[in-house]
């Protein structure tokens, strides 16, 4: 026998088999992981134009259902948010998108906005808002988008607007199952008392304190309630919070 061979001992032999085994591990890992994102990107790639369409089709949908119908300016508006919606629905097709855009299609929605002559655009604009954030967290879901998390200065904010404007109003279990509830779709006060169980006056009391803040509005007179743009914003950052904390625990 050879004098190298008589060098190996045990110890050495087991070494070697143990890091052979790390690199096979390693090597298997990895290529799962390309194979992973492989079939990720093929599902992207075949699906994507399929989810894109079908947004389209909702956003159609639900622009339809939830506008301003008695006002002059719907046909043209209507285009204008549905094509709004489709170019950013497009996203979801061709797998690209940043932060960045994500911001420039918001303020562009801010600017729109600005040019609307009534109070009641509100009520079409927080449809297309919401309509907006679903294509995001679908998106996000498929991996298109990843959110940088933003840091912001710190401010010296004034403690009592927002404990009145902001955290008193929806510090109220039933107060923020309306709010959760109008942002997903317009409701009556009958949709509202058999989500909430309260009636009447009870009821009544929580709708107004939201109302007051500028939380939710309504139609017109007996007809449905609709999230604010105050509303989504403030519902979005108490989502974006718990969703930190829990991915924290």
């Amino acid at each position: 026998m050879d004098q190298t061979e008589q060098s190996v001992t045990p110890d050495a032999l087991m070494h070697e088999i143990q890091q052979i085994r790390g690199d096979l591990k390693k090597f298997f890992e990895r290529t799962n992981q390309v194979h992973l994102q492989s079939i990720i990107s093929d599902l992207k790639h075949e699906y994507g134009g399929i989810l894109s369409k079908n947004h389209i089709e909702r956003a159609r949908e639900c622009l339809s259902s939830n506008m301003v119908h008695d006002c002059e300016m719907h046909d043209t508006c209507f285009q204008v948010l549905l094509n709004f919606l489709t170019i950013t629905s497009n996203h979801i097709n061709d797998g690209e998108i940043t932060d960045d855009l994500v911001c420039s299609y918001r303020a562009h929605l801010e600017e729109m906005r600005k040019k609307g002559p009534s109070e009641r655009c509100d009520i079409c604009f927080n449809e297309v808002r919401r309509l907006f954030e679903k294509q995001l967290d679908l998106m996000c879901s498929l991996g298109i988008l990843k959110q940088q998390k933003s840091t912001h200065p710190v401010l010296d904010y004034p403690e009592e607007k927002i404990v009145s404007g902001i955290i008193e109003p929806i510090a109220s279990t039933p107060r923020f199952q309306i709010l959760q509830a109008v942002s997903a779709e317009t409701k009556t006060f009958s949709d509202l008392s058999q989500l909430t169980k309260l009636r009447g006056g009870n009821l009544l009391f929580h709708i107004k304190k939201l109302q007051e803040a500028g939380m939710i509005i309504q139609r017109h007179e007996r007809g449905d309630y609709v999230i604010t743009e105050k509303g989504f914003k403030v519902l979005s950052a108490i989502r974006e919070v718990y969703a930190g904390i829990v991915n924290k625990e």
